[in-house]
């Protein structure tokens, strides 16, 4: 009979890993780094086991030890919002409005402006 403990291991998702030499690797489109510790340090180039589970738990384990590490996501988004809050761009606006009203513009002519009276009957 297989120990409750053990089940979860049995019933879940397992693969094996590369180690980069920058205690990284890669999941699931993540990006898993290695804490430092004495036993990672020497997993550069090795290969460690990835678990999955179903309730969405995963660990890295070596020779049966598990891991502890972080994640760097290469999905994660930028909320536009917060660019634009970034840029300050409240400041900006009324400096660049300032400078557009500043500028020369041109009087545009109607029709009946540009050619004078006198150019209308000599058409004629």
């Amino acid at each position: 009979m297989v120990r409750p403990d053990r089940l979860s291991d049995i019933l879940c998702h397992r693969e094996q890993r590369h180690v980069g030499q920058q205690l990284t690797l890669a999941y699931d489109r993540k990006q898993l780094i290695l804490d430092r510790s004495a036993v990672s340090e020497e997993l550069g180039g090795q290969c460690v086991d990835l678990y999955d589970f179903a309730d969405g738990r995963l660990e890295v384990r070596w020779n049966g030890q598990v891991l502890p590490y972080r994640v760097f996501d290469k999905d994660r988004r930028v909320n536009h919002t917060a660019i634009v809050e970034n840029k300050r761009l409240g400041h900006a606006l009324p400096f660049i409005k300032a400078q557009q009203d500043l500028k020369y513009i041109p009087k545009v002519k109607t029709n009946s402006e540009k050619r004078s009276f006198s150019d209308v009957r000599s058409a004629c």
